[in-house]
């Protein structure tokens, strides 16, 4: 006695596939859906997390400035000193080591850098260069203040005449998601402050390294100390 196999009509098995692929994207939405409710409602309440306050941090390096007006590494010295004096490391950790710098390539311009704190809502770092550089600022989460404590500061937005020009104890406030053209002249340092989110600004950061440089050496320096400042600030509740 033979029995004959029952198989699907080409027509129910398309039928099948289209429900499936519905559900499929279905659960795509949903998750895409509840990733951006779940980011939006974590950027209004990031301010919680936020450590240092823009105009003391503005004031410390005109200070800094004041301090040690010839001598770069002697404003450091002061920002580190002041800092550490000012913030409990209960609150925030803070790398205290001024000799671990680090070269750093993104958009297009290259300097050194030296990463005081970083957490996922916070950086603060001495950026800069005794030979000049220029490039593309990146489009960022965070909002990024820039202190200059040596040198100059050039920059642009398209459609500007004029170039903006930021010299000693100015401050370049770039708000997230604002793009620039700068330039920072011969002999430029600064203190750079960061608040957003600070892991979305990582790529930026790596992008001209893993694309053009290659430097693999100052890469894995560069993860290895970011890494372990993160993993400090979490370890005592430094969101």
């Amino acid at each position: 006695m033979s029995t004959a196999k029952s198989k699907q009509s080409p027509k129910a098995n398309a039928k099948n596939c289209s429900a499936s692929s519905f559900s499929t994207w279905i659960v795509r939405v949903v998750v895409v859906f509840l990733i951006a409710a779940l980011c939006s409602f974590l950027d209004t309440i990031k301010e919680r997390w936020y450590v240092f306050d823009p105009p003391f941090l503005h004031d410390l390096a005109r200070a800094a400035i004041a301090a040690s007006p010839n001598s770069t590494q002697g404003m450091i010295d002061h920002i580190i000193a002041n800092l550490t004096a000012t913030y409990p490391p209960s609150q925030i950790a803070l790398n205290t080591n001024t000799s671990e710098w680090v070269f750093n390539n993104a958009g297009g311009a290259m300097g050194a850098m030296y990463q005081i704190h970083v957490s996922f809502t916070e950086y603060l770092i001495i950026f800069g260069t005794p030979l000049g550089t220029e490039g593309h600022s990146g489009v960022h989460t965070a909002d990024d203040y820039f202190h200059i404590l040596v040198g100059e500061q050039w920059a642009f937005r398209p459609g500007a005449l004029e170039k903006e020009r930021y010299v000693p104890g100015d401050v370049h406030l770039m708000p997230r998601g604002v793009v620039k053209q700068y330039k920072m002249h011969e002999g430029c340092f600064a203190m750079e402050y960061a608040r957003g989110w600070i892991p979305l600004m990582l790529p930026f950061g790596f992008a001209d390294t893993l694309s053009s440089t290659l430097d693999f050496g100052t890469f894995a320096n560069t993860v290895r100390i970011t890494g372990r400042e993160i993993i400090r600030n979490l370890l005592i509740g430094k969101i």
